[in-house]
């Protein structure tokens, strides 16, 4: 009776901790994510993911020269109450300490994303309060093969949006890497920004001409309803002022 009574206790113990636990992170105010610094790129029910456009640079090899195949960028990811709960759960089913996460709101990965071969290598994950200081350091080292997952998949979305803005922005990240850019590199990331910068103001452009498209045909098939409707409504008249003739006619 007396072992039943302690388990009960424990138990309740237990609860409190997480019910305190729980109202100490939902009070925490969300962290706001200057986007000045960070570039979002999508979002999740559980999280949003944004990356340092500040800091992305190229890889520098051994010798100083750079090497414009291999990204390094911080990036982001902010956590949703349920997503934090979901990580401090998991962390007690595996013992691990709570306390110092009642502040959590996501996290800062540094990764390396390898354009060539779409790989990418997780070296440091750092767990974030809502003031973007860090609560508690990790190491995974882990590699993701992009080619791997289905297009659907959020960290191939995530990943591949990095790869896809880098492409873009090939000449800035160059100048931001400390090392030496080959004429014929420097060269290659100015034709592929200006390329890709082309096919998207290409595309920007054929989506304009569709949206008018669209619209003169709603204004078309709008008119054409209008106007049914008028002519409809002006049969329905002459038709009840007709009646009202023949109504007249009879009673004289």
């Amino acid at each position: 009776m007396n072992s039943m009574k302690r388990f009960i206790a424990a138990a309740l113990i237990g609860c409190a901790s997480i019910a305190a636990f729980s109202f100490a992170r939902a009070e925490a105010a969300a962290p706001a994510v200057p986007e000045t610094v960070y570039e979002w790129v999508q979002s999740s029910p559980r999280m949003n993911y944004f990356f340092n456009k500040e800091q992305i640079k190229f890889a520098v090899r051994g010798d100083g020269s750079v090497d414009i195949n291999t990204l390094v960028v911080p990036v982001l990811k902010t956590y949703d109450p349920v997503k934090i709960d979901d990580v401090v759960e998991k962390r007690r089913w595996r013992l691990e300490p709570v306390d110092h996460l009642s502040d959590l709101a996501g996290e800062a990965d540094y990764v390396t994303i390898s354009v060539a071969s779409h790989t990418v290598t997780v070296s440091r994950v750092e767990l974030l309060d809502s003031h973007f200081s860090t609560l508690e350091r990790l190491e995974p080292d882990e590699k993701i093969d992009l080619l791997t997952l289905s297009p659907q998949n959020l960290d191939s979305r995530f990943y591949n949006g990095i790869i896809a803005w880098s492409g873009r922005h090939g000449v800035e990240i160059g100048e931001r890497t400390r090392g030496t850019l080959t004429h014929d590199d420097k060269k290659h990331l100015e034709e592929t920004e200006k390329k890709l910068l082309k096919a998207d103001k290409k595309a920007a452009e054929e989506r304009e001409e569709a949206m008018k498209r669209e619209a003169k045909e709603k204004a078309k098939h709008d008119k054409a309803a209008k106007d049914d409707k008028s002519d409809k409504g002006a049969k329905v008249e002459h038709e009840k002022n007709g009646r009202t003739r023949i109504v007249v006619g009879e009673d004289e």
